[in-house]
């Protein structure tokens, strides 16, 4: 028997927003929805919003929180230093500081009024997939660009030369809503000049990524993976457009495939993981898991410059200094939602569910038992992620694949503190390259998968769309 349609689809096929008899209904708010990282959540609101540790952290664990935190804030100066336990930065870089990415642990955006600085936005680069390349795919996810590897670094130190420079233009892209509100999207064209060492390939992929929200790095990690999965089998089992499926990426330290979690593909298995690869790729630092600067064959001023490698050489960041840093991702808290009781909010989270948001924004997990810090063990959270990739049409497609994810692919983003990324990063631009201005702008961008959701959001009138967004910015 064919299984029964979704719930958002049988609305768009409906001439109102009634809703369907399977929908959620909320007229107040769940037990405990306001606390959404549980135990670990923070009642913290302003620019500091996202940089508070976790609510259940000791005293005593507080204070590896805080060095932690000095080695993401401080900058890394170029080697040979007196200052030893920060030296080794570049050759060739992003930026000197984790912070001045993750603005107060925050979002980043993409250049501004056609500056050529991309502080908080780097971009990603690659070779189209091929049976050549197997070994590549298998270990990186990508074909590198053969002389600028997989990302281009925009600054260099003394005596060295930048990749080049990163400008972004954008081209209007109208929308209508059934009401007659339009609403101009913005379509990003990358342009990149000042190449540095010979043109680019002309099969160059080219990806602009903006640094994603620190908050609750670690209790994403402490979701069990039979729970991830099971997500996928929902979606597959469900019968609507929805077919969500984890990458299948590199693991450094395991040398094996595992699934991946983080980052915008969903390219990296583990937290530290994805740190050691920050370092590695924006700062040029060496860690022992991945113990070279990112520079290509092709570059070598880059491979025979000094570094911050100890006497022995130990990498320029120390496993100490790693597992801090580590500590520090893992244990930032996520603020606690406000006005959860609001009827507005309320109405506004109905239509969230009405028009299908929470199949691949999956609202709720229990962590596991075993988690890497007991402070992020058996809790209740309310990430708002299913932490799988979707297909999401052709509108919000980079060209570039990541080991299993596609050109149209991109893993969830969870939309957990969402509400407070203006008042902490200054700037209300979402999306994987910052081309959204505000909420409404990055939900019209849902396409392929999410198309359905689109169109019932299209339907909504202009109150409706206020509750919508006071729920998203409730969370």
């Amino acid at each position: 028997m064919r299984p029964p349609l979704p719930c958002f689809v049988l609305l768009l096929l409906a001439s109102g927003l009634a809703g369907c008899d399977d929908a959620p209904r909320f007229t107040q708010a769940e037990p405990g929805e306001a606390q959404s990282a549980g135990q670990a959540t923070v009642r913290k609101f302003d620019v500091n919003a996202y940089s508070m540790p976790s609510a259940n952290l000791s005293p005593v664990r507080r204070l590896d929180f805080s060095v932690g935190n000095s080695f993401f804030r401080s900058p890394w100066v170029i080697a040979p230093s007196t200052t030893t336990a920060r030296d080794g930065l570049g050759p060739l870089f992003n930026t000197n500081a984790c912070q001045n990415c993750h603005i107060k642990d925050g979002r980043g955006h993409p250049p501004e009024n056609d500056a050529l600085s991309a502080v908080s936005m780097l971009v990603r680069l690659s070779l189209p997939d091929g049976p050549h390349y197997l070994r590549e795919i298998e270990r990186l996810g990508v074909v590198p660009e053969p002389v600028y590897g997989t990302q281009l670094q925009d600054m260099a130190i003394p005596g060295h030369v930048p990749e080049g420079k990163v400008r972004v233009t954008y081209q209007s892209v109208p929308v209508h809503f059934k009401d007659g509100t339009q609403v101009e999207l913005r379509q990003p064209q990358l342009q990149i000049s000042q190449l540095g060492y010979g043109d680019l390939h002309p099969d160059t992929r080219l990806s602009a990524r903006v640094a994603p929200p620190m908050i609750g790095l670690g209790l994403l990690e402490a979701i069990s993976e039979q729970d991830i999965l099971a997500n996928a089998r929902h979606q597959a089992e469900s019968g609507g457009p929805i077919k969500g499926r984890p990458n299948q990426v590199w693991d450094d330290a395991q040398g094996r495939t595992v699934p991946g979690r983080f980052g915008w593909k969903a390219g990296q298995p583990n937290l530290n993981q994805q740190n050691v690869h920050a370092f590695s790729g924006d700062m040029g630092l060496t860690t022992s898991l991945r113990p070279f600067d990112d520079c290509t064959v092709a570059q070598t001023n880059c491979l025979e410059a000094p570094n911050g490698n100890g006497p022995g050489g130990e990498p320029e960041v120390s496993d100490n200094i790693l597992r801090l840093v580590l500590f520090y991702t893992r244990n930032l808290g996520v603020p606690a939602r406000r006005d959860v009781d609001s009827a507005q909010v309320l109405a506004g989270k109905n239509l969230f569910y009405q028009a299908g948001c929470q199949g691949c924004h999956v609202a709720q997990y229990t962590t596991t038992s075993d988690a890497a810090e007991p402070e992020l063990r058996n809790q209740t959270i309310r990430p708002y992620t299913d932490l799988l990739l979707h297909d999401m049409g052709p509108g919000l497609a980079d060209g570039r694949s990541e080991f299993k994810a596609g050109a149209q692919d991109w893993r969830t983003p969870p939309l957990w503190g969402i509400g407070l990324s203006e008042t902490v990063s200054g700037h209300s631009q979402f999306l994987h390259d910052g081309r959204a201005r505000n909420l409404l702008e990055a939900v019209l961008w849902h396409g392929g998968e999410a198309e359905a959701a689109r169109q019932q959001v299209l339907q909504f009138d202009a109150g409706q769309r206020a509750a919508l967004l006071a729920f998203l910015n409730s969370l």
